[in-house]
């Protein structure tokens, strides 16, 4: 599905990701497809993060562990999650076309974590299916 986004849902998503994700915590979000082209990015200016890589390598990931979920009789992992010392990385399926990249410290609640993103994506969900019509 192809989605042409306008200015008006591009900034509810944004607001969308500060209010429910970078106002909690979160370092950075970034809404991506799956090709790894970004739609959207919010930092909390804490720290910089080479986020076109970050999209591109995220895309990569996402698919390469897809088609490992395929291999074991999964339709697919819809989240990923990544532990390290000083940062964490969560990758949630949107819809189809989109992959939301969230990159938290270790103050941040993995499971908090989880429930704002389910909580974020429901509401993105919405907006585009605003969108199509559906």
């Amino acid at each position: 599905m192809s989605y042409t986004l306008e200015s008006k849902q591009l900034e509810a998503i944004e607001d969308l990701l500060q209010h429910d994700l970078i106002d909690m915590g979160v370092t950075c979000v970034i809404l991506i497809d799956m090709a790894g082209n970004i739609i959207a990015n919010l930092d909390s200016g804490e720290r910089k993060h080479d986020i076109y890589s970050l999209a591109a390598l995220a895309a990569g990931n996402f698919g390469a562990v897809s088609a490992m979920a395929k291999i074991i009789g999964e339709e697919e992992f819809s989240l990923l999650f990544h532990k390290g010392k000083k940062e964490n990385i969560h990758f949630s399926r949107v819809a189809e076309d989109f992959l939301m990249v969230s990159i938290f410290g270790n103050d941040v609640s993995l499971g908090f974590l989880r429930l704002k993103v389910a909580e974020t994506i429901k509401a993105i969900r919405s907006i585009l299916e605003e969108i199509t019509g559906q």
